[in-house]
């Protein structure tokens, strides 16, 4: 697993040790944890966190008892019988093409953190990518000639992905205004010189969101959703979509079908013989 992963899964049993700890009075051991303290401990956190956030803290507390079970420290694994809560059917939000290009496009200055900014904001966009898949990069990933970036996902699975004229322009113009700097060196550097991360990128959007004043916030995967919608918007195939971003499942990237259902609708009424009945009189 990834190093995100497994620190979030440490804070998640961490704040399971602090909540028995404060329902005990004691220190606590795995054996004071039943079914029962777990669900009001599951119930606490749905008052306050996403049925999403809930459901990965209970995925985790489940593989911690398995394990304690396989070492023989425990008998049982009071998490087991516990259901998962159903994950809230929202739609991802997405930004429209203006709202997008006006973004891409706010960094305007030659400053060469500002051309970092531009080259950041296209290569999500253009590409795509995960953050991490982002802020991994090295600049020999990249082949400006070719349009082509090497991307490392989730699982160290390895991909190809496109990258569109624009972005490929403004990532030169930011290697440019680098100097010469090494292949092998990281692509995007902060203001000290080192590789940026999460942070910076987050910080990166919020800023010239602020300056165009036209989303109260959006986080950097924004932009990833919104490269999904306008890919299958344009009429990419479902499965071309799920290669570029690297889901392994299809029903991951299914998820973005529902942001275009109008126009699917619009499609399907103008196509299938049988979409309207006719009107009686």
């Amino acid at each position: 697993m990834s190093p995100h992963t497994l620190a979030a899964y440490r804070r998640d049993l961490e704040q399971l040790t602090a909540f028995v700890e404060r329902e005990t009075g004691r220190i606590p051991e795995v054996a004071d944890i039943d079914h029962l303290l777990l669900r009001r401990f599951l119930a606490l956190l749905g008052k306050r966190a996403k049925k999403s956030s809930v459901g990965r803290k209970l995925a985790a507390i489940r593989s911690f008892f398995r394990f304690l079970v396989r070492l023989g420290v425990v008998e049982k694994n009071p998490a087991e019988l516990i259901a998962t809560p159903k994950k809230e059917n929202r739609l991802p939000f997405h930004l429209d093409i203006d709202q997008v290009t006006t973004l891409v496009e706010a960094p305007q200055d030659e400053d060469k953190h500002v051309l970092r900014d531009r080259a950041v904001l296209e290569l999500l966009y253009s590409c795509g990518l995960r953050v991490s898949e982002l802020t991994g990069l090295a600049i020999g990933d990249l082949d400006l000639s070719g349009g082509m970036v090497r991307v490392l996902g989730k699982g160290g699975k390895e991909r190809i992905v496109p990258v569109g004229s624009r972005a490929i322009e403004a990532v030169r113009k930011y290697l440019e205004g680098r100097g010469d700097p090494a292949v092998s060196g990281p692509l995007f550097l902060n203001t000290r010189g080192r590789r940026i991360n999460r942070r910076s990128v987050a910080r990166i959007v919020d800023t010239h969101v602020l300056r165009i004043a036209a989303f109260k916030r959006i986080s950097p995967h924004i932009l990833r959703h919104t490269f999904a919608t306008h890919m299958l918007e344009g009429g990419a195939d479902l499965r071309a979509i799920q290669e570029l971003l690297g889901h392994a499942s299809l029903s991951t990237t299914q998820k973005y079908t529902h942001v275009g259902i109008d126009r699917l609708m619009e499609v399907y009424d103008k196509a299938h013989p049988k979409a309207h009945t006719k009107k009686e009189g």
